[in-house]
Parts: structure tokens; sequence; C-alpha cells
């Protein structure tokens, strides 16, 4: 089943949607991705909402790739995880969870220092569906990266019915 995580948690096990009540939903969103990837790449929440939510990630040599640039799926990561963020926010009361159906990405350019921010916005929120966009900006605020991603909303299994709850039509419909 994999060794735990640092919560005692098997490995893999949803993480509890912070609610905001302790403190900034932002903070806590920031808290609840530590020892995960986002978190140990060193992704930040800033300000989140079920509408809205922003983002950042201090530019470091371990992030570039072999040409010194910013690494494209380092930009796609960021991206993914503050519309995530949003899509946890979301969720109808009555699902239990989201998952990616589609993402795109268009680079319009890169960083090599500083600090990358990302502000992604919910454009769709549906039953089944939820469509959010994200601009990816370098530190001196241009548009870098325009990302784009579906994400599937997930409901609990609905229980199975016994053998003994199933209507059998009764002789007199049969005839």
């Amino acid at each position: 089943m994999g060794s735990p995580d640092v919560d005692g948690a098997p490995v893999g096990r949803p993480r509890e949607t912070p609610t905001g009540s302790g403190e900034n939903i932002a903070d806590e969103m920031t808290t609840m991705l530590a020892g995960r990837f986002p978190g140990l790449v060193g992704m930040r929440i800033l300000e989140a909402s079920a509408a809205a939510v922003t983002g950042e990630l201090a530019v470091r040599e371990e992030l570039l790739a072999p040409n010194g640039y910013l690494h494209a799926a380092t930009v796609v990561a960021l991206a993914d995880t503050v519309c995530g963020v949003g899509a946890r926010l979301a969720l109808p009361a009555e699902a239990s969870g989201f998952t990616t159906l589609e993402l795109k990405t268009n680079y319009l350019g890169t960083a090599r220092s500083g600090t990358v921010t990302v502000a992604a916005t919910l454009i769709h929120g549906g039953r089944r569906t939820q469509v959010w966009d994200a601009t990816v900006r370098d530190e001196a605020g241009m548009a870098i990266a325009l990302f784009r991603c579906t994400q599937l909303v997930l409901y609990p299994p609905a229980p199975e019915k016994h053998s003994s709850d199933r209507s059998t039509p009764n002789d007199t419909e049969a005839e």
C-alpha cells in the first residue's frame, strides 16, 4: 500500500480541503500542499476562492531545463496546481472530488530567475465538469503561458440494490 506520509496516512490518500475557519484560506491551502509535489517544489497559494485562485513559485536552479530556462513542466505544474485548488473549492457539496480530463498550455515566453505567478479563473462550474483558465507571468508581469484545464467532477458511487429490491414484472403484466 505504500509508506505513510507525514500525517501517518497511506500514500495516495486525499487530504481534506481546508475551509478557512482557522486561518487565511490561502495559507491553509499552501499548508495542504506541503509534503506533496507542489509543496516540495515550493508552490504557494496567495489568494483562493471558488471563483479565482492566485499562486506563485520562486524560480531556482532545480526547476530549470538543461537549456537554462524554466522547465515547461514546471509551468504546467504550477498552473494545474492552482486550478486544482480552485476546483476543490468549487466542488458541489455532494461531490467527492475531481480529476483532470484535459489540459492545454500555450507558451509565450519563459523565465530564468525571479518569481513566476499564476492567476486562475473558473470559466465554467457545472455539475459534471469545471473549466479553468490560468495565465502564468514572469516577475516583470509578462505572460509566459496561457493554460486551460477541464476537470471531471466525481461523485460517490450509488448504493447497490439488493436482488430483493429489484422490481419484477408480475404475471399479469407479462400476458
